[in-house]
């Protein structure tokens, strides 16, 4: 069957009469005895209720023909704007696209559209000039129309001819010699032969470097025959490979509530009962069984065993299949670039349950994921994404038809996004009792339109696999909102650049809640932006109200181009708010006396003109939005207490990588590769972005060195910087109250509270002028180890494991005492080693240098800090303790 196979999308601005040309290409082919009519609601592929009541396609439909030995499965696609994702959607499994134009209104805004989402996915097109025997329409205008704004190799294959053609129906009307300069293999077969073959013709087709232009009436079924003479002479039958392949384009329900997953078969042979396998969200394999294939044909189906590479079915059997999704070695499709402007919320009638509505809904949005149905906590309301009011209606339809709810949408809103303006790292932490992980993302503004990216740059050698690709999977799997209004972050670059685990507490919730808090901390710490979408227009006008159009856009804080006159007509395009646009079409239809007419469509995002009156009617508390905290859980006698956002820096544990922010600002600011190594960002940015704890000592050099690359597991101080440190004492104690926990916070060397036992032999602190001394714990860390029966037995079986409990220990120690505590380690047959301390907040993790013992650093460290610190010693060496006794 497909031997000779064409998938074929027919796409249209609305009302270009894209389902009457379905319906002729259907009638000439045989495939249906009669002709329906749209404004007859009988249309063949316009089979739903909805549909034939407003005149309108608003689901993408399939119907298969044959013409010439050439069989095609033929889909049809909505035209109204507001149903373009899932025409969109269609595009990514079409061979061929036969795009409409209406030949009274020509190339329209939405048309505009089209053409790029057709060159975006690289689809070949055939168009079709429709309704050229309306009165003053004009051939060679039109033609120039659609070379000016589409492509200069748009041609002219088929004239509008009202009586019957003399002429073979498959030679272009075009001058050989013109289609030959749309390809060099053409102008090398002209030169040679003085003719053009209809294989060239189909290669050029096929490469998008000629556009075959057919004029007719498909409702006078002119220009029908010709079209279908042309696809047979001008289109090639694709090639797949071996392997099976399928990609999802459509999921939708029968009438007997079953789910379908339609799809195109991208290699290989779907059978039936076959396993389909995907990766799910997390990265595994998912399988799922194809009970039945069918085949459509409008609104009948056949079931068959098996489809081959090219062929579009319909699947029962999977429920979780997704719009989008690869099967087998299909990857996943791109990022759709359509995507909704207004975001409603949900009325519901008396008695309802919210959380069976949402149920329903939730299906609703398997098979249009752009709805984005959302619970919003704060309001208890359900709120969806749409693209138009027409969807609007749509919906309530179907929501009555198909869940008996009688519901109702209120309070529309613009979508607003929301980016950063510079480079910002956030740091997420989760460690209530028996768990851990903490987080590290450098996020950095992206390209207008890129969405979020994702990243790693970690080491494994410092963090598993598994968790980075935890850690990733869940910045991917849903969106994230930002801190202004709430509304969802787009156009960053997020890449991990630290993070921790514990080899006994950790599970994977405890990274999902680490990953959301860092991304929060981020934003919360950053510059935020607010986008808002702007719509690029086309505005046609009787010239005496061109002056009273700019106003308006001028009012709506647009910008234009210089008007175009036509006739009696002026022209006016350029791009402005959509926040403006909402209600200006009936403003437009009432000045003019009906005479104007108005088309847009979405531009991109862009900063808000007034971000301040938006974020101020949105009344968006960031620290009151309970399911995404900007705050992280760290813990503390044995409990977890809840850390604010501005102080997170100071309890990190991992030493914060700022080495990796410097880096993405001087990219930001333009500087090359060969420059990362030069330069520093300055300690104005870095406190901006850091601006407490370790990012203001970062900024003036106190507590980080030399920093590394990214396969780098820590950032350095030396002996001095830890000493000055010693010497300018704690100044910065943290003793505010924890509301929640009803104890009070300590950390770093942070006072602990009245009645606590200190470190010092006496349990006593000693006073130095009147003034408590500061509290010291210095610890022998191989002495302890091996003193230690747990420790020692874990370190005959890996040193390093039981040298990471001991300082997860220490951690935990200092955190319930307080005071400063110096872990110490032997390194002094390290040749070379210059000695480091390492930050594990709050503790100091010291490495001797060469040919210097612990010992000899402990007894240092006591003779140079006793006069400012109760010192305490923690070793079994005998005569260490006989020599710290005598300091």
């Amino acid at each position: 069957m497909y031997r000779n196979h064409r998938v074929i999308g027919i796409l249209a601005h609305v009302d270009a009469g894209k389902t009457t040309l379905a319906e002729g290409i259907l009638y000439t082919s045989g495939a249906i005895r009669e002709m329906g009519r749209v404004d007859h609601q009988d249309a063949f592929l316009d089979h739903f209720a909805l549909e034939r009541e407003r005149g309108i396609t608003i689901f993408s439909k399939q119907a298969v023909f044959e013409w010439n030995e050439m069989q095609v499965t033929l889909l049809d696609t909505p035209g109204h704007v507001d149903f373009s994702a899932e025409m969109e959607r269609t595009l990514q499994v079409l061979d061929y696209a036969v795009l409409v134009i209406s030949g009274a209104d020509g190339v329209q805004g939405h048309t505009l559209t089209l053409w790029n989402l057709l060159r975006r996915y690289e689809v070949p097109v055939f168009l079709f000039v429709n309704k050229m025997d309306q009165d003053g329409t004009d051939e060679e205008k039109i033609l120039r129309q659609l070379q000016e704004k589409l492509d200069v190799s748009c041609l002219k294959f088929c004239g509008y001819h009202p009586e019957e053609r003399a002429q073979a129906v498959i030679i272009p009307e075009t001058d050989p010699e013109e289609i030959s300069l749309c390809s060099e293999q053409m102008v090398e077969e002209y030169l040679q032969s003085g003719e053009l073959s209809a294989g060239s013709i189909a290669d050029a087709v096929s490469d998008r470097k000629l556009f075959p232009v057919y004029f007719g009436s498909a409702l006078r079924m002119k220009g029908v025959r010709e079209l279908l003479e042309g696809l047979s002479a001008y289109t090639l039958s694709p090639e797949y490979p071996e392997e099976f392949g399928a990609r999802v384009f459509k999921i939708s329900r029968d009438k007997q509530g079953n789910r379908l997953t339609h799809l195109k078969v991208t290699g290989g042979i779907l059978r039936a009962k076959q396993m389909l396998v995907a990766d799910d969200s997390s990265g595994e394999d998912v399988q799922e069984k194809a009970d039945q294939l069918r085949i459509y044909n409008g609104t009948q189906f056949r079931t068959v065993q098996e489809i081959p590479a090219g062929g579009i079915c319909a699947v029962a059997g999977p429920v979780r299949t997704y719009i989008g999704q690869g099967l087998g070695a299909e990857e996943e499709s791109t990022i759709p670039s359509l995507e909704p402007i207004l975001t409603y919320g949900l009325k519901l009638p008396e008695g309802s349950d919210p959380s069976s509505v949402l149920s329903q809904l939730r299906r609703l949005e398997e098979e249009e994921p752009l709805l984005h149905v959302t619970w919003k906590e704060q309001v208890q309301e359900i709120h969806v994404q749409v693209m138009g009011e027409v969807q609007i209606e749509i919906l309530k339809r179907v929501l009555r038809e198909r869940f008996d709810l009688e519901a109702e949408f209120e309070n529309g809103s613009i979508v607003y996004k929301e980016t950063l303006a510079e480079p910002v790292l956030g740091v997420g932490h989760f460690e209530p009792l028996r768990h851990y992980a903490e987080v590290q993302l450098l996020l950095e503004p992206g390209e207008p339109g890129s969405g979020l990216i994702f990243q790693s740059y970690v080491s494994e050698d410092d963090l598993d696999k598994n968790w980075q690709r935890l850690i990733l999977t869940h910045l991917e799997e849903r969106s994230h909102p930002g801190v202004l209004t709430g509304s969802e972050v787009t156009d960053l670059r997020i890449s991990l650049v630290a993070g921790k685990s514990h080899l006994k507490h950790t599970e994977g919730g405890d990274f999902r809640q680490a990953t959301y808090r860092a991304l929060r901390q981020g934003l919360r710490s950053g510059k935020s932006i607010l986008l808002e979408p702007v719509l690029s227009f086309v505005l046609e006008v009787p010239t005496e109200y061109i002056g009273r159009a700019m106003t308006d856009i001028q009012r709506m804080q647009g910008s234009f181009d210089a008007p175009l006159m036509e006739g009696d007509n002026s022209i006016l395009r350029g791009s402005v708010p959509a926040a403006g646009m909402r209600e200006y079409q009936r403003e437009v239809l009432s000045y003019s006396r009906g005479l104007g007419r108005l088309s847009y469509v979405l531009k991109g995002y862009e900063p808000c003109k007034e971000p301040e009156a938006v974020i101020r009617e949105r009344q968006y508390d960031p620290e009151g939005d309970v399911p995404n905290p900007t705050g992280s859980v760290f813990c503390a006698h044995g409990a977890g207490f809840v850390v604010p956002w501005n102080e997170v820096y100071e309890y990190a544990h991992l030493p914060l990588r700022t080495d990796f922010l410097e880096a993405a600002f001087r990219l930001q600011s333009g500087m090359g590769e060969q420059e990362r190594s030069e330069g520093s960002v300055s300690s104005e940015q870095l406190c901006r972005i850091l601006p407490v704890g370790e990012g203001k000592k970062r900024a003036s050099g106190a507590v980080y060195g030399q920093t590394g690359g990214a396969g780098e597991n820590l950032n350095f101080i030396s002996q001095e910087e830890i000493e000055a440190i010693f010497a300018q004492g704690r100044k910065n104690q943290n003793k505010k109250e924890n509301d929640r926990r009803g104890y009070r916070r300590y950390h770093r060397g942070a006072r602990r509270p009245e009645g606590s036992q200190g470190g010092s032999a006496s349990g006593q602190s000693s006073k130095r002028n009147g003034q408590p001394k500061k509290q010291c714990l210095l610890v022998d860390g191989y002495n302890v180890i091996y003193a230690w029966p747990e420790l020692a037995e874990l370190a005959k079986q890996n040193l390093d494991a039981a040298r990471d409990r001991l300082i997860e220990e220490m951690r935990g120690y200092q955190g319930y005492m307080g005071g400063t505590l110096i872990l110490v380690f032997d390194a002094y047959k390290v040749k070379g080693n210059l000695g480091t301390v390492q930050k594990w907040d709050p503790i100091y993790v010291v490495y001797t240098k060469e040919a210097e013992t612990a010992d000899q650093y402990i007894e240092k460290t006591v003779h140079e800090m006793a006069s400012e610190y109760e010192i305490t010693v923690a070793t079994s060496d005998g005569l260490e303790q006989m020599i710290i006794w005598g300091e």
